[in-house]
């Protein structure tokens, strides 16, 4: 998959090839949306949030809605999966399976949902709220959601539409099911005014390392992306995440997990080496130091001493970005780090990043799929002529070796995923017939 950034972060936004308005320009969407399906990518990525700060990046502070974008994309394209960010939060279920689903049919079966539960705790003040949904909230809210979503996409059965001319039988009316949920955070009726996809549902993709978004990856998402910054850290994502879907009954082989993955590539691995370490060197700290800030509500970092102890500030990410925020003050506790020092460690874990020659990095990519770290990857389109370089010096070495493909397998994401099309759950019952007593 390809991570569509526009201008992207604080740096990137300069650099010759990007446009400085490419996050609201339709057309370099389109442009890198074709690049990646030339390539032969399963999908493109449209992340999103509901809320920004002064010290938002680039890219955050004026960016196209995603579902908008994608139905653009939708008819430029005609092969890759458009996976587009949604909060379970923020979005009201009967309206998200309506916009999602409308993706879905005007991409002929390419749509997918990206699941999250809104890091930004500011999110709220945008919603008519007080504050932001606790940890435990946030996330039972997401469950249901997806239970209701994909409850009112079986609202119609695949076959509810004769729309038989000579008869006059437009419809089928028993092949139309009102959902009638009741649950501890939703109600909704329906049904949906809006028919299966030739893939059944769009895919559910979901990113979470918590305690909770891993019971809820199991339980829900149809693909996972991850964020393991070594291959040890990822092969144990991969077996609990596979574990615990096998254990609530799935198919551990319908739950892919796409760690994200940046890279640096040079003629040789000296010059990769080099390269990376001249653009780790040029990063500046105070753009750094405030988007470290985001996990914390955007807190402001610039009142401490920057070589003093890291500072106790946890609670500020109580509703947002908890794991992480635990994470950095135990390492900081253990290491003894400043503050200085948290935010490179941050920044040094943010990113899977492969460094070398054509060959190095190809190398590592086979290397994590063969140990099962992984089913895919996920990385960025930033600069175009970084990208591009990537597709032709290091895809070719891949399809050679019969790592990945060189044309289409399917016509939907599902069926390029590997993913099976979801029987509607009316038809499963209706050929199971009546259960004895």
């Amino acid at each position: 998959g390809a991570t569509i950034w526009g201008v992207g972060g604080h740096d990137t936004w300069q650099s010759d090839e990007i446009p400085g308005d490419a996050s609201i320009d339709i057309d370099w969407y389109v442009e890198r949306a074709r690049q990646a399906e030339a390539a032969r990518f399963d999908f493109v990525f449209v992340p999103d949030s509901q809320f920004v700060s002064p010290d938002s990046p680039p890219h955050y502070l004026n960016r196209l809605e995603p579902l908008t974008l994608l139905s653009a994309l939708a008819v430029a394209t005609t092969n890759i999966g458009l996976i587009g960010t949604l909060s379970s939060s923020y979005d009201a279920p009967f309206s998200l399976a309506r916009r999602v689903g409308s993706l879905d049919l005007i991409s002929k079966g390419r749509a997918g949902w990206n699941v999250v539960t809104s890091v930004d705790a500011g999110t709220a003040a945008n919603f008519g709220l007080e504050e932001h949904y606790d940890y435990a909230t946030r996330y039972a809210r997401a469950q249901e959601h997806v239970e209701v979503v994909r409850g009112l996409w079986d609202s119609y059965e695949d076959d509810a539409f004769p729309r038989d001319k000579a008869s006059g039988v437009f419809f089928d009316r028993s092949k139309q099911h009102r959902l009638d949920h009741r649950g501890t955070h939703f109600s909704v009726a329906g049904p949906l005014n809006l028919s299966r996809s030739r893939q059944g549902q769009p895919v559910v993709f979901q990113a979470g390392v918590s305690e909770e978004g891993r019971t809820l990856g199991a339980t829900v998402a149809d693909g996972i992306f991850a964020n393991p910054s070594t291959l040890d850290e990822a092969k144990a994502f991969y077996r609990d995440i596979k574990s615990r879907a096998a254990a609530l009954g799935r198919d551990p082989r319908h739950v892919v997990i796409c760690p994200a993955l940046g890279f640096q590539l040079g003629a040789t691995d000296e010059e990769a080496e080099r390269l990376y370490a001249d653009r780790v060197a040029a990063r500046d700290f105070d753009k750094m130091l405030r988007t470290f800030s985001r996990p914390y509500a955007w807190h402001d970092f610039t009142q401490y001493d920057l070589d003093a102890p890291f500072p106790d500030v946890v609670a500020y990410a109580e509703k947002g970005g908890r794991t992480i925020a635990e994470h950095l003050a135990q390492v900081a506790r253990e290491r003894a780090l400043s503050l200085r020092e948290t935010v490179l460690y941050n920044e040094s874990i943010m990113q899977l990043v492969f460094v070398g020659s054509p060959s190095t990095v190809a190398d590592r990519m086979e290397q994590w799929l063969v140990e099962e770290a992984a089913d895919g990857f996920i990385t960025a389109i930033t600069v175009p002529s970084d990208f591009a370089r990537f597709v032709d010096e290091v895809l070719p070495i891949l399809r050679e070796r019969g790592v990945v493909r060189s044309e289409y397998d399917a016509e939907t994401l599902r069926g390029n995923l590997g993913l099976p099309v979801p029987v509607n759950v009316h038809t499963a019952a209706r050929v199971a017939g009546p259960v004895a007593a």
